[in-house]
């Protein structure tokens, strides 16, 4: 098989990993990749968002099976523009990437079908959206983003204050653009957040191990939020009693909602929990791998991902084991100082040469390019790489993780020192 990898980041990397160990696989392309993904795969310099290009390209070279790794095409409709093409791809439809394209939507979805989630309201008008903070609203409070906003969207205040700067923020300002044109008010929840990613074939779900993320660019959970700083699997938080009420009043009932609305959902979902005094609940969905939480569940999955790709497009799920090693995984994310706000690219980065050979220690190219000498590696974005170790329970694993931290080194390189560090409390 011609496989196509759309995308530039750490989870594209890991995917396009996962797929070079496939035995039905003999090529691999990625659109427009990075220098760690250029390893496995023919890097093609087209945009993630330039969706005739793609599909162009996946038709000329005969492409098997084209895998979006990312939110922004999905949310456009990358997925319809293949299938327009006759070609196999990957991924939810436009109608149905929209549960993780617009929160207003995933919200009045789950109040239909009785999905347990924070209450919630939704503006349009932020004149109102003042109005109901200051007449009706418990602090602290959040606020979202309607549309995608890289992760960053999600405002939590304190005060009627704060709350006020940030409807001004996201509306006014457009801060996240027009993700901000409307915006919802949520009910703000406690407990520990876990993300659970599942495949997802329109009818049948079959979940993958949890993880937990580091949203918060600096330790203690501080500053300010990020695309996620680290994350580990699988959560000691996800107890056999959460799982087993997530999968009698969350997971199904999602792919069964969106069926119902004429959505079929094909592809991943990935459904971010709190872990309330009340039960979970869900904070938000997402259409797609998390980035770094693919770099922490695909290295521990035994399957052919490649098999189970194929089988939710066809809609024979059902009859895929989905199978994960009886160990941990640990991704702490090398970045660029100042990320998310402002940072330094094009600095060269050493020592990746030291992940070769050795086996469950990996490195995942977030944001990096080649130099013009086509050998130079170097930094490419706010994060720069993700550095993932396992070992046969989290500690061990974040020991290795934190030691292989130290075998590269780029000018301004930053990290958070307390991934994982929850683990400690059990």
């Amino acid at each position: 098989m011609k496989v196509l990898i759309v995308g530039s980041g750490g989870r594209e990397h890991t995917i396009a990993w996962k797929v070079a160990q496939s035995p039905l696989v003999d090529k691999i392309y990625c659109a427009p990749g990075n220098a760690g993904i250029a390893q496995f795969a023919e890097c093609v310099p087209i945009g993630a968002m330039e969706i005739e290009k793609l599909a162009d390209f996946a038709a000329s070279n005969a492409v098997d099976l084209t895998v979006i790794g990312m939110d922004d095409p999905l949310v456009a409709g990358v997925v319809d523009a293949f299938e327009a093409k006759g070609l196999r791809v990957f991924g939810p439809r436009k109608n149905a990437a929209i549960l993780e394209g617009s929160k207003a939507f995933s919200k009045d979805l789950m109040k239909k079908y009785n999905i347990p989630t924070a209450g919630y309201e939704t503006f349009e008008d932020p004149e109102a959206a003042i109005h109901y903070l200051e007449n009706e609203a418990e602090f602290p409070i959040v606020l979202k983003a309607d549309g995608l906003a890289l992760g960053k969207g999600v405002l939590i205040c304190n005060t009627l204050e704060e709350a006020k700067d940030g409807v001004k923020a996201i509306m006014l300002d457009k801060q996240f653009g027009s993700a901000g044109n409307r915006m919802v008010i949520e009910e703000f929840m406690t407990g520990r957040e876990v993300s659970v990613l599942s495949f997802v074939d329109g009818k049948t779900i079959r979940i993958m191990t949890s993880a937990q993320d580091h949203k918060r660019a600096k330790d203690g959970d501080q500053g300010l939020n990020t695309g996620g700083m680290g994350t580990f699997s699988p959560s000691p938080f996800y107890t056999p009693e959460v799982d087993e009420f997530c999968h009698q009043y969350i997971y199904q009932a999602t792919v069964d909602a969106m069926k119902t609305e004429g959505r079929e959902f094909k592809g991943i979902i990935f459904f971010g929990l709190m872990l309330t005094p009340k039960g979970p609940r869900v904070l938000e969905y997402n259409a797609r791998f998390g980035d770094p939480e693919a770099q922490v569940v695909i290295p521990r999955m035994k399957n052919d991902i490649v098999e189970v790709f194929e089988a939710c497009i066809d809609g024979r799920l059902d009859q895929i084991d989905l199978e994960f090693e009886d160990n941990a995984a640990v991704c702490v994310v090398l970045a660029s100082d100042g990320y998310p706000v402002s940072y330094k690219k094009g600095l060269p980065i050493s020592g990746l040469e030291s992940f070769d050979g050795k086996d469950g220690y990996y490195v995942f190219h977030a944001g990096t390019k080649f130099a013009d000498d086509g050998a130079t590696v170097l930094t490419n974005g706010g994060r720069v790489l993700g550095i993932v170790a396992k070992g046969a329970d989290l500690k061990q694993a974040r020991a290795n993780a934190y030691e292989a931290t130290q075998w590269v080194r780029f000018e301004n390189k930053y990290m958070r020192n307390d991934i994982g560090r929850a683990i400690d409390e059990i």
